[in-house]
């Protein structure tokens, strides 16, 4: 149809082709004539008409329309000429057209027929996008016939052939790349499946083979299977991390896996083989081959040296008719744990040894495999015996003919229901009373091999503690009841164990209420409404299990009443949770007006603190302009004085010193207090720092004939500290003793290194300090006269113990009567915090 279309098409073109090359020679013939008329009639124009006129009958016009006539004549016979010659072409061609059609018609269905034959069958897909044609048809079991069933290959096709054929076809669809395929049928029969691409179709053709061509597509099938397994062995023995190989008829290497490469440091199996490494020793080999002699399969431990080491491998080695392969596992590791596992075998048997529980073994024949030290005494059997490994009934029977086991109804249906342990999977367990009184455990555990281990267990021990235990329970419970502290315990369930009667007195709760079995939510949800800040959730928690950290607690509670009750939550290791409650009302009313009034010291205190702290500075105002004048009087400025002015004005400036040393000394000791003095720690030159405080207290000494004795001999050369407040505290500390050591007598000032840093000590030979005055020897504001020539403010001492303490050092006095006093000041080599700064 196709073709006849086309012929239709060429015979069309072809008329239009012959109309318009007819025109153009009518129109060329026109012109002609029009070019042969329009020259004589231009003629008959530029001629001299008189001489026209006289041989000429005719005029102008007439010659012009006669030549005009002869002009369309000529050109219409012209054309018909042409026209005639164009259509017998045209009819020429129609005919050979017309035979070609025929033969296409003839080939297609010679196409048609060759395609419907019942041995072929044909995917056609065109190049519009349809759905593929099918044609022909296979008188194959097993393919379908219906197009979609036929289309979908997974069904009829064996599923390795499928997968194929469906990458043939994309390939050939995608990239117009032909394809020879031997299939096969889920029944097993072949076909050949040949795709070919054209200009615009593709083809995939299904033939059904010959018998020859079968089998050659069966073989084709087979090899491929073939080759597809030994790949798949191949990637298996390469992918293992176990050396295998694979040898030649001549017994060279072949094929070699990673591993194997590996072993003998090639970088790659292709250098194994081709080096021809070897991965057994000559030696090995020379095993392998003789056991070849013997056998073909060769099995056996042999070793080697890998990687410089020493291992074990068990080699298995198959020689075929072309050649041969092996596998090397490395059971290095496997001999270690063998022996690891002998010595663990012994090391059970020593550890059995040590028991007080009598074990023994007897294997599947009931047979004495191993017993332990306890079992050969427990049953006092000699060693001879035991090592002759007797049978279990035999062992019975003297236990009982000796006396040691006790006397059975019916002896014999009791060892054959103690034997029938060797025929159980499940453990057996018995009771023994023997007839020395003693109870044993019988416990008969089968073990996977058939043999039985059997273990005695004494119980004699067990049953007296255990009586003894309940007689215990019994004491506990009779004391808790009479108990005047309330007790609950709670298991992990979260319900009441016991519970004694003071645990519902206190809370107050029916009796009922608290009796085993009891959930603690129900008590919870009493005792809350009987307490302002009940206990009872954080017990519900841990009594339940909710706080995973099982942490204890304790506390106490107010009830609304007023009764305040001390409680305890305590973890039991069994998983239960004891509550314990005591009525410490007493205690917290006085404990609240001992508070009350600790607090009232405390504002007290704090108070005095503010108003001396508060007067000090009020007093240095006024102190500072009368030590001003003072000093302005003795200088004479306003006038001369006498020597009674002069002596006045002495006791004013010494007063006046005296109570600025004072202020300044309550104004230390509140900045201490405050916490807010911040210690200058510097360098402090030992010697230079005493012998400034000596001679701030020298003209003292010197008013009451005292001397000073200084001895730096064992004293560092500097130290770190506050250097102003070390020369205070000397100060301080050599004031204190110039007031109470005798004139004429000698004050002794030494300075010594010790284990703890740097001491100063003081020594004066006064009358010493009495056990209760030394008690409260540095309290402030508490001056004892003692025998002092003066009685000062009591702030001396606490300045120095607040100073020393603030350098992270101690305060210490020596005295008693008759040998005076001596007050040793330590301070630390540097303070903490500078040490710490240094480091």
């Amino acid at each position: 149809m196709a073709g006849q279309d086309r012929l239709d098409a060429r015979k069309s073109g072809a008329g239009r082709g012959g109309d318009s090359r007819a025109g153009r020679l009518a129109r060329s013939l026109g012109l002609a004539l029009a070019g042969i008329a329009w020259p004589a009639a231009a003629l008959a124009q530029e001629a001299d008409p008189a001489a026209l006129a006289a041989p000429l009958a005719i005029g102008a016009v007439e010659v012009i329309q006669f030549a005009l006539f002869v002009g369309v004549t000529g050109a219409a016979m012209l054309s018909a000429i042409l026209l005639i010659r164009e259509r017998g072409r045209t009819a020429a061609e129609n005919v050979e057209f017309r035979g070609r059609v025929a033969e296409l018609d003839a080939a297609l269905q010679r196409a048609e027929a060759l395609l419907n034959l019942r041995d072929q069958r044909v995917l056609v897909w065109s190049g519009d996008g349809r759905k593929p044609d099918l044609v022909g048809a296979l008188d194959v079991p097993g393919v379908p016939e219906d197009r979609a069933t036929f289309l979908a290959f997974g069904r009829w096709l064996a599923p390795a052939s499928a997968s194929a054929l469906e990458r043939a076809i994309a390939g050939l669809r995608d990239g117009r790349h032909g394809f020879d395929l031997a299939i096969e049928t889920a029944r097993g029969m072949p076909l050949e499946a040949q795709g070919r691409a054209a200009a615009s179709h593709v083809a995939v053709r299904f033939v059904s083979l010959s018998q020859e061509r079968r089998d050659h597509a069966e073989l084709r099938l087979r090899h491929r299977r073939l080759q597809a397994e030994a790949d798949s062995l191949l990637g298996l023995l390469d992918a293992l991390d176990m050396p295998a190989w694979l040898r030649d008829g001549d017994g060279r290497l072949a094929w070699v896996n990673a591993a194997y490469a590996a072993a003998v440091e090639a970088p790659t199996p292709a250098a194994a083989v081709e080096e021809n490494r070897e991965f057994l020793g000559t030696a090995a080999r020379g095993q392998v081959a003789h056991g070849h002699l013997s056998s073909p399969v060769f099995a056996q431990n042999l070793s080697t040296v890998i990687g410089g080491d020493r291992r074990v491998f068990a080699i298995t080695d198959f020689a075929g008719r072309d050649g041969s392969a092996g596998l090397a596992c490395d059971i290095s590791e496997i001999e270690g744990v063998r022996a690891r596992y002998e010595r663990t075998v012994r090391s059970h048997a020593d550890t059995l040894d040590t028991l007080n529980t009598a074990v023994a073994i007897f294997d599947t024949d009931q047979k004495l495999l191993f017993h332990n030290q306890a079992f050969q005494k427990l049953w006092e059997l000699d060693h001879g015996f035991l090592d002759s490994r007797p049978d279990h009934t035999l062992l019975l029977d003297r236990l009982r003919s000796e006396g040691r086991l006790a006397e059975q109804p019916e002896w014999r249906r009791w060892k054959e229901t103690l034997l029938s342990a060797y025929r159980s999977v499940e453990p057996q367990e018995h009771l023994w009373h023997l007839p020395d009184g003693r109870t044993l455990r019988v416990v008969a555990n089968p073990q996977p091999d058939g043999g039985v281990t059997w273990v005695f267990e004494n119980l004699t021990e067990k049953i007296n503690l255990e009586s003894r235990y309940n007689t215990v329970l019994r004491v506990q419970g009779v004391t808790l009841d009479n108990l005047a502290e309330g007790v609950a315990v709670f298991g992990s369930d979260g319900r009441v164990r016991l519970s004694n009667p003071a645990f519902s007195a206190l809370w107050g709760i029916p009796a009922e209420l608290a009796r085993p079995g009891t959930h603690i939510s129900a008590i919870r949800a009493a005792c809350e409404a009987l307490a302002r800040n009940s206990p009872w959730s954080e017990m519900a928690a841990a009594a339940t299990g909710f706080d995973e950290e099982r942490r204890d607690g304790d506390g106490q509670v107010e009830l609304n009443d007023g009764t305040v009750l001390r409680y305890a939550l305590v973890h039991l290791p069994n998983g239960q949770v004891m509550t314990t409650f005591f009525d410490v009302t007493d205690s917290v009313n006085v404990e609240r007006m001992l508070k009350d009034k600790n607090e009232a010291l405390e504002r007290a205190d704090q108070l005095k603190n503010d108003f001396i702290q508060h007067v000090s500075y009020e007093l240095r105002s006024p102190l500072t302009n009368i030590i001003g004048f003072t000093e302005l009087l003795a200088q004479e400025i306003t006038g001369p004085l006498n020597a009674r002015q002069r002596d006045y004005v002495d006791h004013i400036a010494t007063s006046s010193s005296q109570l600025e040393t004072i202020v300044d000394d309550i104004l230390d000791l509140a900045t201490v207090d405050a916490g807010v003095m911040e210690l200058d720690i510097t360098e402090v030159p030992v010697e230079r720092t005493v012998r400034s405080a000596a001679d701030l207290v020298a003209e003292r000494l010197r008013e009451h004939g005292i001397g000073l004795v200084i001895d730096l001999s064992d004293a560092p050369v500097s130290f770190h500290a506050d250097e102003n407040r070390v020369r205070q505290i000397l100060f301080n500390v050599l004031s204190n003793a110039a007031n109470y050591a005798p004139e004429g007598s000698n004050v002794r000032l030494s300075c010594a290194r010790d284990a703890d840093g740097i001491a100063f000590s003081v020594h004066d030979d006064g009358p010493g300090i009495p056990p209760d005055v030394l008690d409260g020897i540095f309290r402030r504001f508490e001056p004892h006269a003692n025998g002092g020539r003066r009685r000062g403010a009591g702030l001396g001492l606490s300045i120095v113990k607040s100073f020393v303490e603030l350098h992270g050092g101690r305060v210490a006095i020596d005295t008693g009567e008759g040998r005076g006093t001596t007050v040793i000041c330590r301070f630390p080599m540097a303070p903490e915090g500078f040490r710490a700064a240094a480091e």
